[in-house]
């Protein structure tokens, strides 16, 4: 008996065959590497980042978007959601003992490792041993990951925008960020016009996150001479009113707000439309609790008024 293959016959196996080359993590739904944010250049991420009425709303993950089985700061956590969507993360930065640089919220490691005590006191070496907790305690596998294995991970992926905690000087982030090469996808956040002013003297080229609630503050950054195009605003964590979103978008500044917390709660009660009214109404990048469930809301958005960017693979 000769044994002959049916069409249908090689096609299943080859179904099985690229099936089986999927990382063994990734769920059904994942369309992976099909939400890369590429930008080659920090003219490239200006021109991203400038406010235009075509353009392209986007979720940050706030502490990266942990959830069930995924701790914050993890890059493990990072490339959960980038698989899901066009991305830009949020994760804190904080300094070793001896001076390593790596992501994590607290001061402590007690609530978010199986370590305990102040990161500041522990040398590097002590902290590879330990293990990540996720958002309801379990451990996990997952470990601290430094700040260059980040920039190296997100590279032509996602943006990141670095929350530099008061333990960590700018210079130092700053420093990692260019022997990457990273200026390209990443943002630094500050919270005063004087931390702003800091960052802008040191690298005049690097996109900074400016806490602007008001005209005045904006104002203040103008008198430090940052210009426009260097510049994102994080407006809080309730709504601007709309004299405020036209300002900045006549500034041509893109609009983060915070829905972490109040908003990511009405949403999860009334439906995730609220995200999608939020960009409505003038919100160009939400920071969330809950990236997954806001950026279906805004893929829909996205799709409804047929927004697409160059940038997006």
């Amino acid at each position: 008996m000769v044994w002959r293959a049916t069409p249908l016959l090689i096609v299943s196996l080859l179904a099985l065959f690229f099936v089986g080359c999927l990382p063994s993590n990734m769920g059904g739904d994942f369309r992976y590497n099909a939400h890369r944010i590429t930008l080659s250049s920090v003219d490239e991420l200006y021109r991203f980042l400038t406010y235009h009425e075509k353009r392209y709303p986007l979720i940050s993950a706030h502490r990266g978007g942990p959830s069930k089985g995924f701790p914050e700061n993890a890059l493990e956590t990072f490339e959960n959601n980038f698989r899901q969507q066009p991305l830009i993360i949020e994760c804190d930065v904080r300094t070793t003992q001896d001076g390593v640089l790596v992501l994590l919220h607290d001061e402590t490691l007690d609530r978010t490792t199986t370590g305990s005590g102040k990161l500041q006191e522990i040398e590097f070496s002590a902290l590879k041993k330990l293990k990540l907790k996720d958002p309801e305690g379990n451990i996990t596998s997952y470990r601290i990951p430094t700040l260059d294995e980040a920039l190296q991970w997100g590279a032509g992926k996602v943006i990141f925008t670095l929350d530099v905690k008061r333990d960590v000087s700018y210079a130092a982030v700053i420093d990692a960020i260019r022997r990457h090469k990273a200026e390209a996808y990443c943002v630094i956040i500050t919270y005063s016009a004087d931390q702003a002013a800091a960052v802008h003297q040191l690298a005049p080229t690097i996109m900074i996150s400016a806490s602007i609630q008001s005209p005045a503050d904006l104002l203040r950054l103008n008198d430090h001479n940052i210009p426009d195009n260097r510049l994102v605003a994080f407006i809080g964590t309730r709504e601007a009113d709309k004299p405020l979103y036209d300002l900045l978008h006549g500034h041509g500044i893109l609009c983060i707000l915070g829905t972490m917390g109040n908003l990511d709660k009405q949403a999860s009660v009334r439906g995730d439309t609220v995200y999608s009214n939020l960009v409505d109404r003038g919100a160009d990048i939400l920071s969330t609790d809950r990236p997954i469930d806001a950026g279906r809301a805004l893929q829909a958005y996205r799709n409804k008024h047929k927004l697409t960017s160059s940038f997006i693979k």
